[in-house]
Order: C-alpha cells, then sequence, then structure tokens
C-alpha cells in the first residue's frame, strides 16, 4: 500500500528531528523558548530531550508545527521582498 501524495502539505516528507533543528537554528533555544514556552526549550535544551517530550505531548507538537510553518512564510515573504 502506498503513501498518497500531499504536494500542498509543507510538513510532508519532514520529521520532527527535522523541524526542531530547523526553528532551533533559525530562532535559537532562547528565542524558541519564549515563542513556544516549554522547559524542553527553556532549560538545558536539546534536540533530544524537545523530541521526547514532544512526541508525547500532541499540543506542543502541534505549535512547534505550527511556529514552523510561520517561519517558512516568513522566509518566502522575506525572499520575495529583497530586490
Amino acid at each position: 500500500m502506498t503513501t498518497p501524495q500531499q504536494p500542498r502539505n509543507p510538513l510532508h516528507g519532514l520529521t520532527l528531528e527535522m523541524i526542531v533543528t530547523q526553528l532551533a537554528d533559525h530562532y535559537g533555544w532562547h528565542e524558541l523558548g519564549t515563542l513556544i514556552p516549554i522547559r524542553c526549550f527553556s532549560h538545558e535544551p536539546s534536540i533530544g530531550s524537545s523530541l521526547k517530550f514532544l512526541r508525547r505531548t500532541p499540543w506542543a507538537r502541534d505549535k512547534v508545527e505550527s511556529l514552523y510553518l510561520f517561519m517558512l512564510r516568513e522566509q518566502k515573504r522575506n525572499a520575495h521582498a529583497k530586490p
């Protein structure tokens, strides 16, 4: 059985690890902990501890995915605004 294609879903094909890594690279852990106030981002943050928490906590994962989509829109908007 094959999975259906999702060409309009920007999260399709991305792992949670890829999303968290890109957010941490873009915002930094401190800013990420401010934008999404959860302990795994603000107290001794790491990819591993964040993934462990986010995999068990659907509401937090939803917030991370939403912030990732916002970051993508922001990057796209900034790329189009530059001459």
